[in-house]
């Protein structure tokens, strides 16, 4: 990320992303450029790095949901910014290359950080937003929502991941397809390919999604945790890697606290209660 001198001007910029936890430890981050579809600047993605950074650093946080604010998940970079979006200035070459990559560990800390993500999709998705929601773990959307690659008739190629993540979530050839025909398609169409798990009424979108959440939350958090490690490694692994990996960790939980309380739990056909040992 870029290092700011801190100025007068600097220190009025408007709170772009908000971060609140609740007490089941589902966290719930809102970007907040609602007049510009939630379009990414400079300061957002500070902001959103810095909330994100928070959250994967916290253990009480056991889910993330990300949402936007108005009718706009997140529309990609403001190109009001310039060419790029978020990479302004002079910067040229290997110097805007490295500050695009500072700001693209957004993407890393939704994708790899230990709690589950999830992109509560309310409305317009396309370019690095699109990005944003394909790092998640989950994406549920508003039936209002419509998404878009947008590279191509931004003349540009493709940020925030999107490249690496879409093949994998809609598979290869439906992966090309989004990016280089750049046509905008709807909730419907991005349920019917498997983008995301569910579409459901613009305005019980959060509720659904938070109860999805809260869900997972009550959930035994060394297994969820370990879970979601598992998840992530196995796109860089080896079957025989992760058939270890699976055997360490799945041991691990199977002496845990809360692996006897759930398997009591069962017998006593009740509810278990977790207590993250």
């Amino acid at each position: 990320m870029r290092t700011l001198t801190k100025t007068d001007e600097e220190m009025m910029v408007p709170t772009l992303v908000t971060s609140d936890i609740d007490s089941t430890g589902v966290a719930l981050v809102t970007l907040n450029r609602p007049e510009k579809l939630n379009t990414m600047t400079g300061d957002l993605l500070e902001q959103a790095h810095k909330a994100f950074s928070a959250l994967a650093e916290n253990p009480a946080v056991k889910v993330v949901i990300l949402t936007g604010a108005g009718r706009g998940f997140c529309a990609g970079g403001d190109l009001a910014e310039g060419p790029g979006g978020a990479v302004t200035g002079s910067l040229r070459g290997a110097s805007a290359a490295a500050q695009l990559r500072g700001y693209m560990e957004t993407a890393a800390l939704l994708h790899s950080m230990p709690a589950v993500t999830i992109s509560a999709i309310n409305g317009a998705c396309a370019g690095a937003g699109l990005s944003w929601a394909c790092a998640t773990d989950l994406r549920f959307a508003a039936d209002r929502a419509r998404f878009n690659a947008a590279f191509r008739g931004a003349g540009l190629s493709g940020d925030f991941g999107g490249t690496w993540t879409l093949p994998r979530i809609i598979g290869i050839g439906r992966a090309r397809e989004k990016y280089l025909l750049s046509e905008p398609f709807d909730a419907q169409e991005a349920l019917r390919i498997g983008l995301v798990s569910k579409v459901w009424p613009a305005e019980q979108l959060l509720e659904r999604v938070r109860a999805v959440a809260e869900d997972l939350a009550a959930s035994a958090p060394v297994a969820l945790r370990l879970m979601k490690q598992n998840l992530v490694e196995s796109e860089y692994i080896g079957f025989e890697q992760a058939l270890d990996n699976e055997a360490v960790r799945h041991s691990r939980c199977a002496e845990t606290e809360d692996a006897a309380e759930a398997a009591r739990a069962f017998l006593e056909k009740r509810p278990a209660v977790f207590v993250g040992k």
